[in-house]
């Protein structure tokens, strides 16, 4: 969302959806195109790219993002973190920017993301990566396929990282429901095998409560990889996350 201990909880921070850059819907318009939206939720484990950032605990997330003129929009986003497991203190903290347009039933997103540990302890720990994405709606279906690049950073070890992506969305007719798929492959720094691969799946299902600004989600997340590097299985275990958010 990661070889010494601190090698390898580099590699826990790039894990499951896709990229937490990607902007909500904008709820709030001035007039003179700035919109304004927020989210809020309560996940029961945080986990990003199949890999657990809360040790199974509860994680409290948020974020605000704003929708400029012409397409480009600018975000933070924050979770808390476990701080004595993680290794990168109690809280990250995501700050991005990027360009968002659609054409007809193609979407397309890019953008640049900083990733910062404001409460980590000595050494490198914050790092930038790119991203973009596309997606394909067709009636209640819509796939997304997106890669994101983290260059060369003293907080990679010197090295790089690669991340490609799908997801899938398909509604249920006559239903709130959205039966939600995702896999994800890495390749660099930002794992937990020798090999420096890993590939993360996760599947679910989503759906708004009627009449409020609440959505309720579960799914199953994991993470594979060749000699994953966790013998307690404190990062990688797969497991059942459920999230209760709001947007406004």
């Amino acid at each position: 969302m990661l070889t010494s201990v601190r090698s390898l909880m580099a590699a826990s921070i790039f894990a499951t959806t896709a990229v937490a850059a990607a902007p909500a819907l904008a709820q709030d318009d001035d007039g003179i195109g700035v919109e304004v939206s927020a989210n809020v939720a309560i996940v029961s484990d945080y986990k990003f790219r199949g890999v657990s950032l809360s040790d199974g605990e509860i994680a409290i997330q948020g974020g605000v993002d704003v929708g400029l003129p012409a397409g480009f929009y600018v975000g933070t986003w924050a979770s808390s973190l476990d701080e004595t497991t993680v290794g990168y203190g109690s809280t990250e903290l995501d700050i991005y920017g990027g360009w968002a347009g659609e054409f007809g039933n193609v979407s397309t997103d890019v953008g640049v993301i900083a990733y910062i540990y404001p409460d980590a302890g000595p050494g490198d720990f914050d790092y930038l990566e790119v991203y973009g994405s596309v997606g394909v709606g067709l009636g209640p279906a819509e796939a997304t396929f997106g890669v994101a690049y983290a260059p060369e950073q003293d907080s990679l070890g010197g090295t790089d990282n690669f991340y490609v992506y799908t997801d899938v969305g398909v509604g249920v007719p006559g239903t709130p429901v959205t039966v939600t798929g995702h896999l994800g492959y890495t390749d660099g720094f930002l794992t937990f095998t020798p090999d420096s691969k890993a590939w993360d799946y996760s599947i679910g299902a989503e759906t708004a409560v009627p009449g409020t600004p609440l959505s309720f989600g579960v799914a199953y997340v994991g993470v594979e990889g060749d000699g994953l590097i966790d013998p307690n299985g404190t990062f990688t275990d797969d497991s059942v996350v459920f999230t209760l958010s709001a947007s406004f």
